[in-house]
């Protein structure tokens, strides 16, 4: 009987596309939103691989908006979540998007956002 594979109560995770279905359609979807973009990079930058809580990063915005911002970047392959509890960590899938797509992180961390 093959083994069967661990479901998300058991592992934590939060569904998210394999590494050989990101696309990069999606990828760059998700990173068009600036706030979204400026998300990821602080994580390349400052959380140094480290699991986060969705709350590490400050937003000004209404809980509904700031889950489904978080959605997005799940959904799309950018972002790994996983549940401890009732907070969910996140990390961006570095080894998977570089995979897919090499220098697309550099080009992240190397953005600087518009001076307001």
């Amino acid at each position: 009987m093959p083994a069967q594979a661990a479901t998300e109560s058991e592992t934590g995770y939060l569904p998210e596309p394999a590494r050989a279905e990101i696309r990069l359609e999606k990828v760059l979807s998700a990173l068009s939103d600036p706030l979204r973009l400026n998300i990821v990079r602080a994580y390349l930058l400052d959380a140094g691989g480290v699991e986060r809580s969705c709350s590490w990063f400050a937003i000004d915005r209404p809980k509904s908006t700031r889950t489904h911002h978080w959605k997005v970047l799940r959904e799309s392959g950018i972002m790994r979540q996983r549940m401890v509890g009732l907070e969910k960590r996140n990390t961006v899938r570095e080894e998977d998007l570089d995979a897919r797509f090499p220098g697309l992180l550099d080009l992240v961390r190397a953005w600087e956002p518009e001076a307001e």
